[in-house]
Formats: C-alpha cells, sequence, structure tokens
C-alpha cells in the first residue's frame, strides 16, 4: 500500500505539473486592416443580407445550367476528394496526439521451447546447472508518461492546430473549385456569345458576297471587289472554327473540374447575354482575416509553429515515465495459473538528457525560424487577400465604365457599316469603305461581348477574393461528395467500430 500511495502521488504531482507548459503561449498577430477598400466605397450593410445566398454563392448570379455544375463538381472532383482524405488523416493525427495523454496497456502470450546457458552470469556458481524445456509466459505492460513539462499539451496543441489548419485548406479547395467551374462556364458562354457575333457577321458577308457577284455580272464592279468580298467571308468563317476550339478545352476543363470523362461530357451552346451581373457585398477589410480560407490556414500553421517551439523546448527536460511488468511466467502449462508463477516489476523510468551534441540546441533553433517563416507566410496571406480584392474591385468599376463606352462605340459602328453598304449599293463609295466597316463593327460587337464576360469574371473574382459566400464567420463543413468504391475508409471505419473482433472476423470476410 505504501508503494502503491507514492505512485499516486507521483501521478497527481506529474499531472499537477503538466500545466506548467514550456515554450510560448500562442497570440494571434495583430494586423491592421483599413476601414474601407480603396477601390469601393461599399461598407457592410446594417442589416443582414436577406436575399444573398449564404453558402450557394452562385446562386446570385441565377443560372440553374451553372448551379448544377457546381453541384456536381462539389460531388465528384477529385483534388476535393483528396483534400478531404487529406483532413480526414490530420484529424487521425489530432487523436493519436490526445491519445499520448493516456496510458498505454498491453496483453500477450508467449509459447517457446527454450535452453538456458550453463555459462550465464551468475550470483551463485551454476557448477553445469542449464534449463531445457517449454516456456509459458503471460506478460502484461502498462506505460504513462507524464507531461512534466507540458510536452504532450504542446504536440496536441500542434496537432489541433494542423488540424484547422487542413480543415481551411480543404474549403480553400472547394473554393477553388466552385470558382473555376463558375469562371470556366462563364468563359464558354462568352464564347457562344461571340460564336453567335461573328455567325451574323458571316451572315451578313455571305449577303454582301451576293451582292457583288450580281454587280460583277452587270458590270458595275470589279473581280477585285468579289475577291475581297470572298476574303472577308472566309475569315469570319476561319474565327469560328478558332472560337469552337476554345469552347472545347473549357468544355473539358469543365468535364474534369466535375470529375466526369471529356469524352462524354457535353454543354450545350446557350449563348450569355450582355446583362449587368449582380452587386457583390463586399464588406470591409477585416472580414478577410476571418472569411479567407488561405489567410485561416497561414495563423493555425503559425499556432502550430508556436506550439512546436514548446516542443523542442521540453525535449531539454527530464522526461518520466511510470512503467510496470508483470504475468505469469512457468515452464510448466498446468502451473501457469497457479500463485508462485506471478511475477511483476514497477518504478519510473528518469531520462535525464546530459549531452546531445548540440540536437536539442538546433533543434530548438529550427522551431523558432519555423515560426518566424510562418509569421512571414500569414502577413503575405493577408496582403495578398487584400491586393485581389483591390484588384477585383478596379476591374469591376473600370469594366463598368469601359462597357459603357463600347456600346456607344458599338452603335456609331453599326451605323457607320449601314452607310458605307448604303453608298456602295449605291455606287458613291468604293467596296474597301464597306470592308473597313465591317471589320471595325465586328471587332467592336465582339469587344462587347468580350468584356461583358469580362464584367462576369471578375464578380466571381470578387467573390473568390472574399472567401466566398456573405457570411463573416461560416462553420466548418465536410463537403458531401460522392464515395469512390475503390475508397478504403468507410470499410476500415466500419470494422473499427466493431472493435477486435470485428477486425477480425473482416479479415476473413469474402470480397
Amino acid at each position: 500500500m505504501k508503494h502503491l500511495r507514492t505512485a499516486i502521488g507521483v501521478v497527481f504531482l506529474g499531472q499537477g505539473m503538466s500545466w506548467a507548459e514550456v515554450g510560448p503561449d500562442y497570440k494571434r498577430p495583430t494586423t491592421e486592416a483599413p476601414a474601407g477598400y480603396k477601390g469601393s466605397v461599399v461598407m457592410r450593410e446594417a442589416r443582414p443580407l436577406e436575399n444573398a445566398p449564404k453558402g450557394a454563392w452562385w446562386e446570385v448570379f441565377e443560372d440553374r445550367p451553372l448551379n448544377a455544375l457546381i453541384v456536381d463538381a462539389t460531388q465528384h472532383n477529385q483534388s476535393l476528394k483528396a483534400a478531404i482524405a487529406k483532413f480526414d488523416q490530420a484529424r487521425s493525427k489530432a487523436r493519436l496526439a490526445r491519445a499520448n495523454f493516456f496510458p498505454s496497456v498491453g496483453a500477450g502470450m508467449v509459447v517457446e521451447n527454450q535452453r538456458t546457458s550453463e555459462n550465464m552470469p551468475s550470483a551463485f556458481p551454476l557448477n553445469g546447472l542449464m534449463y531445457q524445456g517449454p516456456g509459458y509466459n503471460v506478460p502484461l505492460e502498462f506505460s504513462w508518461e507524464l507531461d512534466l513539462w507540458g510536452k504532450l499539451r504542446r504536440q496536441s496543441e500542434t496537432a489541433g492546430a494542423q488540424l484547422v489548419g487542413v480543415a481551411a485548406a480543404m474549403q480553400n479547395v472547394l473554393l477553388t473549385v466552385q470558382a473555376d467551374v463558375a469562371m470556366n462556364y462563364i468563359r464558354v458562354r462568352t464564347l457562344d456569345a461571340e460564336m453567335d457575333v461573328v455567325r451574323q457577321a458571316v451572315a451578313l458577308r455571305k449577303e454582301s458576297l451576293g451582292i457583288t457577284q450580281a454587280r460583277v455580272k452587270a458590270g458595275a464592279g470589279s473581280e477585285l471587289e468579289l475577291a475581297q468580298a470572298e476574303t472577308e467571308l472566309a475569315t469570319a468563317e476561319a474565327e469560328i472554327s478558332s472560337l469552337k476550339a476554345q469552347r472545347d478545352q473549357l468544355e473539358n476543363a469543365i468535364a474534369v473540374l466535375s470529375g466526369q470523362n471529356p469524352t462524354v461530357f457535353r454543354l450545350p451552346s446557350v449563348p450569355r447575354g450582355t446583362g449587368t451581373p449582380p452587386g457583390i457585398p463586399v464588406g470591409v477589410p477585416s472580414d478577410l482575416l476571418e472569411r479567407r480560407p488561405d489567410i485561416a490556414e497561414a495563423e493555425r500553421a503559425l499556432a502550430a509553429a508556436s506550439a512546436q517551439i514548446g516542443v523542442a523546448k521540453a525535449a531539454a527536460f527530464p522526461s518520466v515515465k511510470l512503467m510496470a511488468n508483470g504475468g505469469l511466467l512457468s515452464g510448466e502449462f498446468d502451473l501457469l495459473a497457479d500463485a508462485t508463477s506471478l511475477m511483476w516489476n514497477a518504478g519510473p523510468r528518469v531520462s535525464i538528457p546530459i549531452f546531445s551534441g548540440g540536437k536539442n540546441v538546433a533543434n530548438f533553433e529550427r522551431a523558432q525560424a519555423a515560426h518566424d517563416e510562418a509569421l512571414a507566410g500569414y502577413r503575405q496571406a493577408i496582403l495578398v487577400a487584400f491586393g485581389e480584392v483591390e484588384n477585383s474591385l478596379s476591374a469591376i468599376a473600370n469594366l463598368k465604365n469601359q462597357a459603357e463606352a463600347q456600346g456607344r462605340a458599338t452603335e456609331s459602328a453599326a451605323k457607320a457599316l449601314s452607310l458605307a453598304r448604303t453608298r456602295y449599293e449605291a455606287g458613291t463609295s468604293p467596296y474597301l469603305d464597306v470592308i473597313e466597316a465591317d471589320r471595325t463593327a465586328l471587332a467592336v460587337r465582339r469587344g462587347a461581348v468580350q468584356i461583358a464576360g469580362q464584367q462576369w469574371l471578375a464578380s466571381v473574382g470578387l467573390v473568390k477574393a472574399l472567401g466566398g459566400g456573405w457570411d463573416v464567420v461560416t462553420p466548418v463543413e465536410v463537403p458531401v461528395v460522392v464515395e469512390d468504391p475503390e475508397a478504403q475508409m468507410k470499410g476500415e471505419l466500419e470494422a473499427e467500430k466493431k472493435g477486435f473482433l470485428g477486425r477480425v472476423k473482416r479479415m476473413f470476410k469474402r470480397d
């Protein structure tokens, strides 16, 4: 009982001292955020944004095919599945770190045939005594490391921070996949609209070719004008093929993002209009620190690096483990359960680092340098976030002005083309004027379509730069994906829940 009370006292002493953790306690670095963005005067609205979708931000664009594509990509994207699997690994790693707080107990059985040496070291003369025969051993082992200096707590703190960081990385992959699908979809629709404009130009040039052929037959036109008309028509038809090739590449990219085979994936052609994209709730710059997943990932990496300093520092302090080993040992199986076969030993094991060749010091310095690296990465992530938002806001504002000017240019170019065609048919202007006016009108119309597409792309870019969605703080949720039939995670978890017998049974289960 005296030894038992001593052991219990040591346990409580160790657990009490475990609160004295070595190393720095993590504090989130202070970051100064401006009151507003220079590219926008929009601030956080006082009332909730009831009409804006909270999680499915893409629904604000009111495009059903786009909604279906993003939902499909969320369920089947392979990069996202890999990110979720990495999150599961980090979650298991965090559980492993927490498991170090508890003792380890193991049992087994050893059956062997042995022969002892006649010349083995002994406190008394053996005079040729030896043992040859069976040996039966049923050991029971106990091990428990006392967290005197907070090393285990720092390790658990590191694993916890890494878990949250991996979760943020998973959310970043999710946001990237969704934004890439939206951007590629908008590019496809922009190409559809651009091809529609070129097809209209082809129809007009075919009409001009017919007029030119009629003028040549009537002797009012020249072969040069006919060759020029044919050239302009062929050039426009060739441009359609070029745009179609670009569309095929984007369609294949959407298929890959959606986890589908590009060979069988088809996206029907639906030209997008030149309407104005919806307004995006910007909020205030400080929202980025709570909403951007890449900033959260960098901040958690910094927290993990801070905890690792404590782990490295604790390596220079003594460690104490409570060790116990007992069981039954006998040379006869019938006597194995006898009380005289009982054997045991117990006591603490103390390890004191005296000399390591500077290994502990080097490891501590490495942990400090890793912290400084993570701090710089966190600061850089914030700067990049602010820069991306400002770029998106600037693009939205300037594209709006550019679209207005391009609209006026489209009207004047169409008017110039109409006048040139009328004057040519009346014989008062050369065909070269028609060619120049037609080229200008086509270029201006295509430019207007491209600017409209860039406006939609800038809106998606702003959503991505803001971190997706409109909630300042959104809970981390694991996306629901379609499980791969070859994946092992689900079956292994079911076996683990059934315990040891369940795992053994699964080993002999037929596929």
